[in-house]
């Protein structure tokens, strides 16, 4: 694994957003189903012969879950919003992605959240 990865994770987990911090205080400490979400977590894979890592917004491991917040910088990135949502998917990973307007329905994230989570 990267220390790299892990720097750029240490570095974004210091500079949250506000809507990954509303995010961050419905899962966190097992909020939902008792599940552990990690934020700003690396995830590792292999392409071209070469280890990569993307940094999910939030990690669900037990679950393979990636929950992406998307601000305004997406709008401009959905091409490699794509790419990088099939590169995960084909490394068996489910990725969710939320606008930071969504967010303030929390009631509505949370249903949505649970219909990827197993009890």
């Amino acid at each position: 694994m990267s220390r790299y990865g892990k720097t750029v994770a240490s570095y974004l987990r210091n500079n949250t957003t506000r809507a990954e911090q509303i995010f961050w205080n419905v899962v966190r400490n097992r909020q939902v189903l008792n599940h552990k979400f990690l934020r700003q977590h690396p995830i590792y894979f292999e392409y071209e012969g070469r280890e990569r890592f993307f940094v999910a917004d939030f990690y669900c491991a037990k679950e393979k879950l990636i929950i992406e917040i998307d601000g305004k910088i997406h709008e401009r990135q959905q091409e490699y919003d794509e790419l990088r949502t099939a590169i995960l998917n084909k490394n068996r990973y489910t990725v969710i992605r939320f606008e930071n307007d969504e967010l303030s329905d929390q009631n509505s994230v949370i249903k949505k959240l649970l219909s990827h989570l197993k009890s």
